[in-house]
């Protein structure tokens, strides 16, 4: 029996696939509906095809599906343009640049030597916060065990320059504490929680801004401002007191999670804030969800994409350190839930141990992690970066029921989900318990303080001191 076929205006027999006679902007409609891999297939077909497919106006579309269009803002005016000289479809090469990512760049930000005032001193378990193109550190603790209580904004502008200028904007407001959490959402910062030097645990919820930024580029004053999210203009009570937890921004909310509470007891609630529009009022309540993270201080909570949390790492109830994963992200019924993510430990890179306190995690371009430092369970600290992809694996719910197919769709996946990156120019230290954040493009991270080695004392299975250096990590140039 004869083939089916086609008859256009003339009488004569076509052949031709549809998808030929589709205007070009329907296809790219299509395309971007698509995983890069068939992508990339689709351009491979013909000419007509590649032409599309390799188009600088689709793969920066897919650069803003893949990163966000907050970062592809940020990169088409500070990365773009070095990437116009070298490569004829600009944003096709930025994101192979992104996805192979295997080496970063570090290089330390000293102090302004012109600065006449005093600079940030030495701490650990303090916050760092990027917000209005400032970072914004506060309190942490430092030699002696005592806390801190001071607030320091510099400005980083675009990322180009060498030195930096530290401003004191306030003190004693908040009081001071160390192992306090402190989240970004939008160009506000909201903290919670703590531990002061007398081992009083808090849950008291502040909101700080960057009011102005005027001339800052030549030396011009920052305004800061902190206010007390009072619990009684919210309608629930707050969680109860707490140091050494996790918190991330989800949604507009703050998501805190574990922590050292009172009597030292370590804690695996999850609680969600959603503040006001004004952010003067706030309302939290406990997430009660089963499965849970076992109670555990000093890991990590991060959001990634927008649309799930990784939780990696820390310090359990029997002191024993950590190296299991958690997400916790919407259900089909619209409610957060915790699922285990299952790593097989034969997968991970040669000569990297995953179990760690005290770490980073940081969100970077891609919709991936990138987790540096921290400590074991002998206090041996780490300078290692990794980068986590938590979408090379399945979550548990998620997998087949086969156990054959279980087992061979897991091990493969675990293959890509850890990898060490190598570093370039200068490398911080071993260190935990600092701080990291990132800017707004993904591209450039900063750390800063944390607990290095230092003399061993007497008595002592390792030496350790408070670190006051800065560094940017450039993901890539």
């Amino acid at each position: 029996m004869a083939s089916p076929s086609s008859t256009d205006s003339n009488g004569s027999s076509s052949s031709s696939p549809p998808i030929t006679s589709m205007a070009a902007d329907h296809l790219f409609t299509v395309l971007l509906l698509l995983p890069v891999e068939s992508i990339l297939s689709f351009a491979a077909t013909c000419k007509r095809f590649s032409s599309l497919a390799t188009s600088d106006a689709l793969w920066e579309s897919v650069c803003a599906r893949e990163f966000g269009d907050s970062s592809v803002h940020a990169l088409r005016s500070s990365l773009l343009p070095n990437f116009r000289n070298v490569a004829a479809n600009p944003w096709m090469a930025m994101y192979k640049k992104v996805s192979r990512l295997d080496t970063v760049t570090c290089r330390r930000l000293l102090p302004d030597p012109d600065q006449l005032e005093g600079i940030p001193s030495p701490r650990a378990s303090h916050s760092l916060n990027f917000i209005s193109d400032c970072l914004v550190l506060f309190g942490g603790g430092c030699e002696g065990g005592r806390h801190l209580d001071e607030t320091w904004i510099t400005y980083v502008g675009n990322n180009s320059q060498t030195t930096v200028k530290w401003q004191k904007v306030s003190t004693g407001i908040p009081s001071g504490r160390f192992g306090h959490s402190c989240i970004a959402i939008g160009n506000y910062v909201i903290l919670f929680g703590g531990i002061n030097d007398r081992g009083v645990r808090h849950n008291d919820t502040w909101v700080g801004r960057v009011l102005s930024t005027e001339n800052t580029a030549v030396g011009g004053g920052i305004t800061f401002s902190w206010r007390l999210l009072d619990p009684e203009l919210g309608s629930s009570r707050p969680p109860p007191p707490r140091g050494a937890h996790a918190a991330c921004c989800f949604e507009r909310k703050m998501v805190i999670q574990g922590g050292i509470g009172l009597y030292g007891l370590r804690l695996g609630d999850t609680w969600v804030l959603d503040p006001s529009e004004d952010f003067c009022s706030g309302t939290w309540h406990e997430l009660l969800t089963y499965p849970a993270p076992p109670p555990r201080s000093g890991h990590s909570l991060t959001c990634i994409g927008g649309t799930k949390m990784v939780l990696f790492g820390g310090r359990g109830l029997g002191y024993e350190v950590m190296d299991d994963l958690w997400l916790l992200q919407m259900s089909e019924g619209g409610d957060l839930r915790w699922v285990q993510v299952v790593h097989e430990n034969q997968k991970v890179p040669q000569g990297v141990s995953l179990r760690r306190v005290g770490h980073s995690a940081t969100p970077i371009l891609g919709g991936r992690l990138l987790i540096y430092g921290g400590e074991d369970s002998l206090r041996h600290r780490k300078d290692d970066f990794l980068i986590l992809d938590i979408e090379a694996v399945k979550p548990i719910r998620e997998q087949l029921p086969q156990p054959a197919l279980n087992a061979r769709r897991l091990q493969q996946a675990s293959s890509s989900l850890w990898k060490r990156i190598s570093v370039k120019g200068h490398k911080p230290n071993r260190r935990s318990f600092h701080r990291a954040c990132g800017d707004q493009s993904g591209r450039f991270l900063y750390l800063y303080g944390g607990m290095v080695d230092g003399l061993l004392q007497p008595g002592e299975a390792a030496g350790l001191r408070f670190d006051g250096e800065l560094f940017v990590v450039e993901l890539f140039q």
